[in-house]
């Protein structure tokens, strides 16, 4: 039997922001792709995944989220499978193997493992005893479940997805509670490590920090993404240029304007007046995500709201903070805005899972 309280408590505040994200995105991405001429436009493929999106988005809401309870090991252990099978039998783009071709699609199993280990975490501390806060052998298993997908991400190569993915586990981590002594050594460890982690970089991703820290000592090789996007901002200046009056996009000067740095693209043309209303329309949502996680009135709804508004501030921080040059270059879409099929329908179920606990907030099970 349908309970009316599931309509009486649906978060209409959470879905308008979306859309409003979505709809700015979509003609954004119009700019970005306008006068190419190359086949079906970005902005129209975007609607058609905006769908599909959409649909999983309410195929979410017909589920009470506390089954997914049990789903969650499953998930997880499917997405490390096609992260496995994707070194094998993946589709190569760039020099990488992220994609797993489907038919006429490809697929993305890195998007998989973002919500694979949203889940398993939260399953885990659900299950696990409450302590007041957790000590070095505590993270043992939790430290397992997260490096296994990071190291297959990187592996791929996709630095930018496995930082992502450590991140997102580590802030669920850290609602849950860690010892500040466990804290401070493991960022000792982490930092007494950097000089092998940077052994085991790439060369393209060692040029991307060393670029981060200089971008001029390239500017036409390595620098020259970061330092045209850095103009394409700062030109916007107060006001903006106008709707399809940006020259570093209309001219092309701007690489991957429609994915890695659309946010430049949008800077250029409505200034610092239209990227403030955009990133308070960011923290809004961010800050809306943690609301539903604290009005969750059990463990693991309040675990897995946690774990997908991570996952949204962490792409929003990663990806403004890499156009304005405030960070390497790493890949790291802006989420709801960015063109991609696998990133957008990943965030929309996320936030599914977020529509489905704030209707569920005052339904429990005997």
């Amino acid at each position: 039997m349908f309970d009316r309280r599931l309509i009486h408590n649906f978060d209409w505040v959470l879905l308008g922001l979306v859309v409003i994200i979505c709809a700015t995105g979509i003609v954004n991405l119009y700019s970005a792709g306008y006068n190419r001429g190359e086949g079906t436009p970005l902005y129209i493929k975007q609607l058609y995944w905006l769908a599909v999106g959409l649909g999983v988005m309410c195929l979410t809401l017909t589920y009470d989220y506390r089954h997914l309870e049990k789903l969650s090991y499953p998930i997880y252990l499917i997405s490390i499978v096609l992260l496995v099978a994707v070194m094998f039998g993946g589709k190569m783009v760039s020099g990488s193997r992220r994609w797993l071709p489907m038919g006429p699609l490809a697929f993305q199993p890195a998007e998989l493992a973002k919500i694979g280990i949203i889940l398993a975490m939260s399953t885990y501390f659900n299950r696990r005893a409450r302590i007041e806060a957790m000590g070095l052998k505590d993270l043992i298993v939790p430290g397992a479940l997260v490096m296994i997908p990071v190291a297959l991400i990187i592996k791929q190569p996709d630095l930018g997805s496995g930082i992502l993915v450590a991140l997102v586990a580590g802030s669920i981590i850290l609602f849950v509670g860690v010892r500040w002594r466990t804290l401070m050594g493991c960022g000792l460890t982490l930092v007494m490590l950097s000089p092998l982690l940077w052994h085991f970089l790439k060369d393209y991703q060692r040029q991307r920090v060393l670029t981060f820290l200089d971008p001029g000592r390239d500017p036409l090789g390595a620098g020259y993404h970061i330092l045209q996007s850095m103009i394409a901002v700062g030109s916007g200046q107060f006001w903006g240029k106008g709707f399809l009056q940006g020259t570093q996009s209309q001219l092309y000067f701007l690489p991957e304007q429609h994915t890695d740095f659309v946010f430049s693209v949008f800077a250029e043309e409505w200034g610092f007046v239209g990227s403030a209303v955009l990133l308070l329309l960011f923290t809004a949502l961010a800050l809306w995500g943690l609301s539903v996680a604290r009005d969750c009135k059990e463990r693991f709804g309040h675990l897995l709201a946690v774990g997908v508004t991570a996952l949204i501030f962490w792409q929003i921080f990663i990806n403004l903070c890499m156009v304005t040059g405030f960070l390497p270059v790493v890949g790291i879409p802006l989420p709801l805005f960015s063109y991609g099929g696998s990133s957008l329908i990943t965030t929309l179920l996320g936030v599914g899972f977020l529509l489905n606990i704030r209707m569920r907030r005052y339904l429990f099970v005997g």
